[in-house]
């Protein structure tokens, strides 16, 4: 099943029809299909279009005479299109997608249609610049709950069902429509204040509604609602505002207007990782942003999916700063989205914030850390760039010029523009247009303080450039000051002989940059990073440690013995999970092979009993586990309650070889999680069987998701898959969706073997004749392993050199 619109086609179909009414009814009563009867009214010229519709079966009509196929033979004047069709429910998290719970056996559905899956479900005109109104009907056994965009009315069937149907008067892209379905339980609430009252809902499946914290949910919600009342200049534009958390959902959440669904791992059943649930507050504040950035101003095609994606991205975090208890948000952005972008924008496959998205399977690829994060980060740098309050006065205006419509990036310039009295071409040229990432780095005279851009592109940065000193056993910052970076080198006559022991070049974090230190700035650095006192400060220091270790710069084990040095000391969460995280890759991919039993070693000891137990026991399971370790998670498997936690150690022990298989077949938990946990288990080790499943695309998103976790868990067993990769990959690509095979292709590119000849495997495979978006797969995949080679000679020429000075 594929979709790929071209933008052409798309332009072109837009300059012909207007005025579109979509009538939608949804029969949901079948058990392995559902039905769909689609009147479209619409306003044309003369000429051909098409609709969009992807069903098992279907019948047509255009104005009363029966059509063969999606093609449309237009004359000026209205028109309306009749479709009736066939389609089987998904178990991929796209169109309608279907689960049972097998802890009470209780249906759930929800719809995912971003970007284009609207037509798995009904026929329509699938592009986001073909607004539209609708009534929506869905018929559904009675037991069900139905949820849409907008409020609904109910009617009781004589023959065991119910037709739930709303009405949504404005203007509404296709990609925004919600249906959720099954037997969800609710609370509900009131969010108030002197420009709106919203009716706020919260819907989750029975068996997980015990878990829900609805109160600190609708806290956030009303906390975000307050904030963007009081800084976009407009009311939430739509009607209630539901957030149902939905099972097996591939993405974080998606901002369906009224109707947010989200990913169900966040109604949390146990005790989570203080990051986890920052996490959870920035997905909350990120799709409540879309509802103004994405769904009131809508993009006209997805080449500017990055400036819905960024804008939200931006805003969360913003919000989250400045209107909840996660003060320090920025911090998190830091250490989380810029590795993410950072990461994204050194791959062969980098492109511009703003990319040309010729097609829908090029726009799919690009939600991704380009698009998310270095667009947010570039936003971060446009708003010190032009001021807050003119940042904030052009979004504004951007909302009034273009409510419930469509937009260009161009259109947000020219407000911003207005409001800030700024030229923003040449800006928006240097960072839109171009790829790659600057670094900046200080270079320190007795007399001179100089910032130097290294970069293919010279871009204005307006940074904070801060300077430290060890005073009383802490580093703290004794000068500061905000420039503008122009150019090749940047002279800084304020910190001209100034004494310090460290100078932070992009202090506070204002702009996107890897930021270089001197090599006494990072000896100081790798001997004093836990003392330094300011989080942001702290957080930009680990970042640049872990980029000069990527970038070949410094040695990996360097990064592995700071984490194990410092890491538990770490306050801020989501810096301790991330730096966790990356000391695991290091010691698993970049250190040299023969240091690696000792790299494992430390983080043995450094996680092992380290709190928060949910971050530390986590990591310590995807490590080769030491005697210790071993006896450590046997106790906890004796004592602990937490299943969550229990899944995680039986896993790491049947992967040690310390438990047999059917030690996750024995343990007692009938919950979906325990379903999938039990996959996992099982494929830790036995890599064949687990292949095999996964190769063949029968089961749903989420066990895909534990089955190829639980393949990749260790390197045990998996000789000889590079081969079959490569041979499996075209036909993979071919047969699954767009959004499955990426996902697919990318959690089993073989990582695991770090060698010159997985290298030149994948040369050899990229020479072919190949679709760009499978290119794209194996060029980004070969790259990480390259680069895990590089850092490995970097690693181990490191320790050749300091065996050499010590003799």
């Amino acid at each position: 099943m594929k979709t790929n619109l071209l933008r052409t086609d798309a332009h072109a179909r837009a300059a012909l029809i207007s005025d579109i009414h979509y009538d939608v009814a949804l029969d949901i009563t079948g058990a392995d299909t559902f039905t769909a009867r689609t009147t479209i009214t619409f306003n044309s010229g003369e000429g051909e279009t098409f609709f969009d519709l992807l069903a098992d079966s279907f019948e047509a009509t255009l104005d009363g005479t029966l059509i063969d196929d999606r093609t449309l033979q237009l004359s000026t004047g209205q028109h309306e299109l009749t479709v009736t069709s066939t389609h089987s429910y998904s178990h991929t998290g796209e169109g309608l997608h279907k689960f049972t719970d097998p802890a009470d056996g209780k249906e759930y559905l929800y719809t995912q249609f971003e970007p284009a899956y609207a037509q798995l479900v009904f026929a329509c005109f699938d592009q986001p610049d073909l607004k539209a109104t609708y009534d929506i009907s869905v018929t559904a056994p009675s037991k069900y709950v139905v949820v849409l965009n907008e409020e609904t009315s109910r009617a009781e069937n004589s023959d065991g069902t119910a037709t739930t149907s709303t009405s949504i008067s404005y203007p509404l892209s296709t990609y925004l429509i919600a249906v959720c379905a099954g037997e969800y339980e609710s609370v509900h609430d009131t969010y108030s204040d002197e420009q709106k009252t919203i009716p706020l809902g919260l819907y989750a499946r029975a068996s997980l509604m015990e878990h829900l914290d609805a109160d600190r949910l609708f806290r956030e919600t009303k906390e975000g609602f307050a904030y963007f009342h009081e800084n976009f200049g407009r009311p939430y534009p739509f009607g209630k505002y539901d957030q149902i958390f939905c099972p097996e959902y591939n993405m974080g959440a998606m901002e369906n207007v009224g109707a947010v669904t989200l990913r169900d791992e966040y109604v949390f059943t146990s005790e989570p990782a203080p990051y986890r649930i920052e996490r959870r507050n920035d997905t909350i504040l990120h799709e409540m942003a879309h509802m103004w950035f994405g769904d009131l101003v809508t993009m006209k095609w997805w080449d500017d999916l990055w400036l819905n994606e960024s804008f939200a991205t931006w805003s969360a975090a913003i919000a989250q700063a400045e209107a909840t208890e996660f003060t320090n948000a920025w911090v998190t952005f830091a250490s989380v989205e810029k590795a993410w972008a950072y990461a994204a924008d050194q791959l062969p496959s980098t492109h511009p914030v703003g990319a040309d998205a010729p097609d829908i399977e090029t726009a799919e690829q690009n939600f991704d850390g380009i698009t998310y994060a270095k667009g947010a980060s570039v936003l971060k740098q446009l708003q010190a760039y032009v001021g807050r309050d003119e940042f904030f006065a052009g979004v504004r205006k951007h909302f009034d010029n273009h409510a419930f419509g469509n937009a260009e990036f161009a259109d947000l310039l020219g407000a911003l523009e207005e409001t800030s009295g700024r030229d923003l071409s040449d800006w928006s040229q240097q960072w839109l247009r171009t790829t790659g990432v600057s670094r900046l780095y200080p270079e320190i005279a007795a007399d001179s303080f100089t910032v130097v851009q290294e970069s293919e592109v010279q871009r204005t940065h307006r940074v904070g450039v801060g300077i430290y000193s060890l005073i009383d056993g802490a580093v703290r910052r004794t000068h500061h000051v905000e420039i503008d970076i122009t150019g090749e080198r940047t002279e800084v006559p304020e910190f001209a002989g100034v004494a310090h022991d460290l100078a932070l070049v992009n202090d506070e974090d204002l702009t996107y940059c890897l930021m270089g230190l001197t090599e006494e700035h990072m000896d100081f650095v790798l001997e004093h990073l836990g003392r330094i006192e300011d989080p942001m400060a702290r957080t930009l220091c680990w970042s640049a440690v872990w980029e000069a270790v990527r970038d070949g710069r410094l040695p990996a084990r360097e990064f592995v013995k700071l984490v194990a040095r410092f890491g538990a000391n770490e306050d801020q969460p989501a810096v301790q999970e991330r730096i966790v995280a990356q000391a695991t890759t290091a010691v698993k991919n970049y250190v040299d092979p023969d240091w690696q039993a000792q790299g494992f070693d430390l983080l043995n000891h450094a996680f092992r009993g380290a709190q928060p137990a949910a971050i530390y026991d986590r990591a310590l399971s995807r490590l080769r586990l030491d005697n210790d370790s071993i006896r450590y998670f046997r106790e906890l498997l004796e004592n602990e309650t937490n299943q969550e936690v229990r899944w995680l150690v039986l896993t790491a022990l049947i992967a040690a070889g310390e438990l047999d298989a059917d030690a996750a077949e024995q343990e007692e938990d009938p919950s979906s999680e325990g379903e999938v946990s039990r996959l996992r288990a099982r494929a830790v080790v036995d890599k064949r069987w687990a292949w095999d499943e996964i190769i063949a695309g029968e089961r749903s998103n989420l066990a895909l998701r534990f089955l190829m976790d639980g393949l990749t868990f260790n390197d045990r067993g998996l000789e000889g898959l590079t081969d079959e990769y490569f041979r499996v990959a075209p036909e993979l690509w071919e047969r699954l969706s767009n959004e499955m095979a990426q996902r697919t292709l990318e959690g089993i590119y073989p990582l695991w073997d770090v060698s010159e000849e997985a290298v030149a495997k994948a040369d050899e495979f990229l020479a072919g004749d190949i679709p760009a978006g499978l290119r794209r797969i194996i060029s980004e995949g070969q790259d990480r392993v390259a680069r895990s080679l590089r850092n490995r000679i970097v690693d181990a020429a490191a320790a050749e050199s300091a065996t050499g000075d010590g003799a």
